[in-house]
């Protein structure tokens, strides 16, 4: 058996008062349940995008013409993505996948800009 490597856990937050996404330089945690007051925390799911950019959980990427919402599935227990805008099916978010596709920006951010994620 190789050795054990933990995985690197990471989040950035969607500051609901600023409405500004930002990296943290702490988390809080109580009975267990990482939190952030006033932030909704957004996991890094390990892959990055074909620039190497990290993606995170509420990421829209791209690829081709087609964009794309990242989401954590409960009963799968697995990354996945959602086309946009109409999120009708699903699909695993894989790393050679990952690697075929841009990072456009947050979820959030876009409301905020006026982004257009259609």
């Amino acid at each position: 058996m190789r050795e054990f490597q933990p995985r690197v856990f990471k989040f950035k937050a969607w500051n609901r008062e600023d409405r500004l996404l930002v990296k943290l330089s702490n988390i809080d945690l109580l009975k267990g349940v990482l939190y952030k007051k006033d932030h909704v925390l957004l996991q890094f799911t390990g892959m990055l995008d074909k620039y190497e950019e990290e993606i995170y959980e509420m990421d829209i990427l791209m690829q081709q013409d087609k964009k794309y919402l990242v989401r954590w599935h409960e009963q799968y227990s697995a990354w996945y993505i959602l086309p946009l805008p109409d999120q009708a099916s699903f699909e695993p978010l894989k790393m050679d996948t990952a690697r075929t596709m841009k990072r456009l920006c947050s979820y959030f951010e876009s409301e905020v800009n006026g982004k257009e994620i259609s």
